[in-house]
């Protein structure tokens, strides 16, 4: 009984690093259109609104460290800047410039052109997310 099993979860398995092979593949081919690395589009697609680079770094799935990486260079770009966290003076906002919007407008634009989620109406996307969230376990599988 264990060995059916084994054979849904290894093909599962192949098909979800597949996906995720097809949106990183999807992501770094948008980003270098606007001359951006994949780590540089993951931050802009990430920046929603002010947030610390811890807050990002979870959003991006890595380090702080690799993040500031990244945020180094998009701040030398003009596309983010570091201002004065409103709460605690020891921290620093991230925000995205006004280029930096303009920028990652396109950016989202672009992802959402022929991505490889395009395939799932809204409703089934919604049902993907919620059996991926329910599958994944806290903490488990971050990148460094």
């Amino acid at each position: 009984m264990t060995e059916p099993r084994a054979i849904a979860e290894r093909e599962l398995c192949g098909l979800v690093n597949g996906l995720a092979q097809q949106i990183a593949d999807h992501v770094r081919e948008r980003a270098v259109a606007l001359g951006l690395t994949a780590a540089q589009a993951t931050a802009l697609r990430e920046l929603t609104g002010p947030m610390t680079m811890r807050e990002l770094a979870e959003r991006m799935s890595c380090e702080p460290s690799n993040a500031t990486f990244v945020v180094d260079k998009l701040e030398k770009q003009g596309l983010i800047e570091r201002r004065a966290h409103p709460t605690d003076r020891r921290a620093k906002h991230l925000v995205l410039t006004e280029d930096g919007t303009a920028l990652r407008e396109r950016l989202l634009e672009l992802l959402t052109r022929d991505s490889p989620l395009a395939g799932l109406n809204p409703k089934e996307q919604r049902v993907l997310q919620g059996l991926l969230e329910q599958a994944i376990v806290p903490g488990a599988g971050r990148r460094g």
